[in-house]
C-alpha cells in the first residue's frame, strides 16, 4: 500500500512545486530583462540628451566640425569598448549622427528597423520580446532625439544578452535547487506521513496473518495513526477476541463431550461382552456390534485428540529433521515387513525449526497410511530435503492412490475415500497431522504420484519463529 501511495503524493507534491516554481522562473527571468531594458533607457536618454544639440548637417556641410559630435561619437566609442553594446544615433533619412563601432549600421530590416521606425513617431520602442536562457537574440532599443517639440534623430542600443541569459539561469538554478530541496523536504514529510498512516496497518495484517494461521492469542497492539484506523484495531481486537472464545467453546465442548460419551460407551460394551457369554460361540451380529463398539471408541478418541491439537501451542525449537523422520522410518519398518512392503528412508541431517513430538505424530500418520494402502509387494519412499526457507518431508507410496476429486478433499474431518470405507480408520488422523503441524508453522500437502499412488510433502519452516 505504501507504494500505491507514495507515487500520488509525489506527484502532487511535484506538481505543486511546479505550479508554483514555472511562474516563479518566468518572474526572474521578466525581471532580468527589465533590469536591463531600464539600464538601456537610461543610456539611450544619456545619448539623445547628448545628440540634442548636435548641429545638424545642411547640404554641402557634412565635413562640417561640430564640437558637440566629436562627443558624442567618443562617447559611443567607449561605451561599445566598455560594455560591448553597439549603439548610434540616425538621423529620420537613415544618415549616422554617430555610431560605434566602425563597421555597425542600422539595419534595413528586423527588430532594429522596427524600433527605429517606432521612435521616429515620438514614442520610445516597446520592451522587446522575451529572450529566454537558451536563446542568443539580441536586445534592441531606441529612443527619439527631441529638439523644439520635433524627432530630428533615433538613438538605437543593440545588445548582447549572454550576461543577462547567464543571471537569468542563474536565478533558475537557485530556484531549481529550492525545488529540489522543498521536494525532498516534502519527501521526507510524505514517509512520516504514510508511515503514521500505515503503521497501524501493517500491525493490523500481522495480526491478521498470525490468527489466520493459527496463532489465536495474537492481537493488534496499540500504535499510532489516524483516529479511524485506532478504532478499527480496537473493534480487531473485541472480534477475535469472539472469535477465540466461540472456538473455545466449540472445542471445550467436542472435547468434553468425547470424555463424557467414553463412560456410556465403556459401560455399553462391557455389557456386549457380558451379553456375548450368553451366546453361541461365533455369532455374527456380537461380533458386528462389537466391531462398531470399538470403531465409536477410536472416533471418540481421535475427536478429543483433534480438540487437543486445535488448542495446543508447539514447542519450536531447532531439530534435525533427518535423525527424526529416519527415526520414524525406523519404528515403521516392523509394520511394513509384516505387510510386504518395502519402506525405505533417504535421510541426510537437515536442520529447521518444528515441535519434534508434533513431528513425529504427524509422521506416523502419514507413514502409517502409506503403509495401510500400499499392496504386497509395493514399496513407500521417505525422503527428506530441504533449501534456504524450509525443509521438506516426502513420502511417496505404490498404492491406487486417489482421483482428483478425493485428493481435494484429502485431509477433511472425517472424510474418506469410497474405495477406503472398509479400512480401518476413522477420517480423522491426517486432520490432527494438519492441525498439530499449523500450530508451529508447518503445513500438509497431497500429489498424484506417477505412475501410481500418493505423494505427501510435510514442510516445516527453517527461519526460527519471529519473536
Amino acid at each position: 500500500m505504501r507504494t500505491r501511495l507514495l507515487p500520488l503524493l509525489i506527484v502532487l507534491m511535484a506538481a505543486v512545486l511546479l505550479a508554483l516554481g514555472i511562474p516563479l522562473a518566468v518572474s526572474v527571468a521578466a525581471a532580468e530583462q527589465q533590469r536591463v531594458i531600464v539600464d538601456r533607457i537610461d543610456d539611450t536618454a544619456r545619448f539623445s540628451a547628448l545628440a540634442q544639440y548636435v548641429t545638424v548637417p545642411t547640404d554641402g556641410d557634412e565635413d562640417f566640425p561640430d564640437e558637440r559630435a566629436e562627443t558624442l561619437s567618443n562617447e559611443l566609442a567607449r561605451y561599445y569598448a566598455v560594455y560591448g553594446i553597439r549603439a548610434g544615433v540616425f538621423y529620420r533619412d537613415d544618415k549616422p549622427m554617430a555610431y560605434a563601432p566602425d563597421d555597425w549600421r542600422l539595419p534595413k530590416s528586423g527588430v532594429a528597423r522596427e524600433a527605429f521606425e517606432e521612435a521616429l513617431v515620438s514614442r520610445r520602442s516597446h520592451d522587446p520580446q522575451q529572450v529566454w536562457p537558451w536563446q542568443r537574440h539580441r536586445l534592441v532599443v531606441a529612443s527619439p532625439v527631441i529638439r523644439d517639440g520635433d524627432v530630428i534623430a533615433v538613438v538605437v542600443t543593440d545588445s548582447p544578452t549572454g550576461q543577462m541569459r547567464s543571471q537569468t539561469l542563474r536565478g533558475w538554478l537557485i530556484i531549481g535547487a529550492g525545488e529540489i530541496a522543498a521536494m525532498l523536504l516534502a519527501l521526507g514529510a510524505a514517509l512520516r506521513l504514510t508511515g503514521w498512516v500505515l503503521r497501524p496497518v501493517r500491525v493490523l495484517d500481522a495480526t491478521t496473518h498470525d490468527i489466520a494461521t493459527g496463532r489465536l492469542k495474537s492481537r493488534v497492539a496499540a500504535a499510532g495513526g489516524p483516529p479511524e484506523l485506532r478504532r478499527l484495531a480496537r473493534s480487531f481486537n473485541e472480534m477475535a477476541d469472539n472469535v477465540e472464545e466461540v472456538l473455545e467453546q466449540q472445542r471445550a465442548f467436542v472435547a468434553d463431550a468425547s470424555h463424557q460419551l467414553r463412560n456410556p460407551l465403556s459401560a455399553l460394551l462391557l455389557r456386549i461382552e457380558l451379553l456375548a457369554l450368553e451366546l453361541p460361540e461365533g455369532n455374527e451380529e456380537i461380533a458386528s456390534v462389537r466391531t462398531e463398539g470399538k470403531r465409536l471408541t477410536q472416533v471418540l478418541d481421535d475427536l478429543l485428540d483433534l480438540a487437543l491439537a486445535e488448542h495446543a501451542e508447539a514447542d519450536v525449537r531447532l531439530t534435525d529433521i533427518g535423525e527424526l523422520t529416519a527415526e520414524r522410518v525406523a519404528s515403521w519398518q516392523p509394520v511394513a515387513e509384516s505387510r510386504g512392503v518395502l519402506l525405505t528412508g533417504t535421510c541426510p541431517a537437515t536442520t529447521a525449526w518444528a515441535d519434534p513430538v508434533t513431528l513425529s505424530s504427524a509422521l506416523d500418520a502419514v507413514i502409517d497410511n502409506a503403509v495401510k494402502f500400499t499392496p504386497e509387494g509395493e514399496s513407500v519412499e521417505v525422503t527428506v530435503a530441504s533449501n534456504g526457507e524450509v525443509s521438506t518431508v516426502v513420502v511417496t507410496d505404490g498404492g491406487p492412490g486417489l482421483g482428483d476429486e478425493d485428493l481435494a478433499r484429502i485431509g477433511d474431518r472425517f472424510w474418506r475415500s469410497a474405495v477406503h470405507q472398509n479400512v480401518k480408520g476413522s477420517g480423522l488422523g491426517l486432520s490432527i497431522s494438519r492441525a498439530l503441524l499449523a500450530a508451529g508453522g508447518g503445513s500438509i500437502a497431497y500429489d498424484h504420484h506417477e505412475p501410481h499412488g500418493l505423494r505427501v510433502t510435510v514442510t516445516v519452516p527453517r527461519s526460527g519463529p519471529v519473536a
